[in-house]
């Protein structure tokens, strides 16, 4: 049996129950990689936990891949995708431009995925039947807009400074 939207929805209302109390409160932030740094908060470990306990409750047979408390069952036909606090470090800094990322994957391809932005009350979520977006300004259908050429196009990053190699010719050429 597979999740529905509504089960999506419980999931992020369940990080953002750890992660709102704990934004522009002073979060305590720990390192986790000695040759750089890419922090973790309290309130991505805790937002996990509440995603990945009720993952086990429904959908005990289903992997799951936990950005902060590893993962168990990456060869299971389902298998969930958890990134509790996609922009730590504007979390940290007090920037609403964080949110919970949250994918369902079946043999290695995503099927559903959610992103929620729970300090602007904005939520995004995909499947099959299309993308839909809930928030302040009500619900609607996303779709993406004409594109007939590349100079057609809008390109947005977060920081160019991300791409390395070739990755960052590929951009520089598109740029």
């Amino acid at each position: 049996m597979l999740p529905d939207r509504a089960f999506f929805d419980r999931l992020a209302d369940a990080a953002a129950k750890e992660t709102l109390p704990r934004f522009r409160v002073g979060a305590d932030v720990v390192n986790k990689e000695a040759a750089g740094f890419d922090p973790v908060t309290e309130g991505d470990r805790a937002a996990e936990t509440a995603i990945r306990a009720l993952i086990e409750e429904h959908f005990p047979d289903h992997g799951i891949l936990g950005e902060e408390h590893g993962s168990v069952g990456l060869d299971r036909e389902y298998v969930w995708v958890i990134d509790p606090i996609d922009g730590t470090r504007a979390f940290i800094s007090g920037v609403p431009v964080w949110g919970t990322l949250i994918g369902l994957y079946r043999n290695g391809d995503a099927v559903m995925g959610l992103v929620d932005q729970p300090f602007t009350r904005e939520r995004y979520f995909a499947d099959s039947a299309g993308s839909h977006y809930a928030g302040p300004d009500g619900r609607k259908t996303l779709s993406t807009r004409p594109c007939n050429s590349l100079s057609d196009a809008i390109l947005f990053t977060t920081s160019p400074h991300l791409f390395t190699e070739s990755r960052k010719t590929r951009f520089e050429a598109v740029q």
